[in-house]
C-alpha cells in the first residue's frame, strides 16, 4: 500500500465526465479516478472548506460514525477490475466496510483519515507526468484554486 494526497477533482472535457486526481505521497506516479458529478461536489466542498446548510450524504455518514464512537481509521483503495476502482473504509475495531473510492475519499477528508492505494492498483493506472508535464499539474492547482462545486452541476 502507498499513500496518496488528494490533488482535486475537476471536468475532463470533451466527455465532461468528472475526475478525482491523487498522487504518491512518497513517488512520482498520480492515479486519476473518473467519479460522478455528486462525489466530485462533496469532495471539492470539503477542500474548499465550504459549510453546506444542510448535511451532505458524507457529512451524514461521518456523524453517524462518530455517534457510533468510531474512527475512521483509512480508506484503501484495493483493487481495479475492468476499468471499476474498488475501496474499503477501515474502522476502529477491525471494522471494514466495501465502498466506492469516490465516496470513501469524500469521507477520508472529512474525517482527515489517510488514504491508502494497493501496489497493484498503483502499477495498472498510475501514470508518471514527466517534468516537462509538470506544468500541466501545476495549471491543474491553479485551476483547483478557482473551481466552485456548482461548476459540477450537481444539486446540493
Amino acid at each position: 500500500m502507498k499513500r496518496v494526497e488528494v490533488l482535486g477533482v475537476r471536468v475532463e472535457m470533451p466527455s465532461n465526465q468528472p475526475i478525482v486526481l491523487l498522487r504518491e505521497v512518497e513517488g512520482d506516479r498520480y492515479l486519476p479516478i473518473w467519479i460522478g458529478a455528486t462525489e466530485a461536489t462533496a469532495i471539492a466542498y470539503v477542500q474548499q472548506g465550504v459549510v453546506p446548510p444542510r448535511p451532505l450524504t458524507h457529512d451524514l455518514l461521518k456523524d453517524v460514525i462518530d455517534a457510533l464512537d468510531r474512527s475512521l481509521i483509512e480508506v484503501r483503495i484495493t483493487r481495479l477490475e475492468d476499468g471499476v476502482f474498488f475501496a474499503e473504509l477501515h474502522l476502529s475495531e477491525g471494522v471494514v466496510v466495501s465502498a466506492r473510492p469516490s465516496d470513501a475519499i469524500a469521507l477520508a477528508l472529512r474525517m482527515s483519515s489517510p488514504i491508502e492505494v494497493d501496489d497493484a492498483v498503483l502499477d495498472e493506472a498510475g501514470v508518471i507526468i514527466p517534468d516537462e508535464e509538470e506544468d500541466e499539474v501545476e495549471r491543474f492547482r491553479e485551476f483547483l484554486d478557482q473551481v466552485t462545486p456548482e461548476d459540477f452541476g450537481a444539486d446540493s
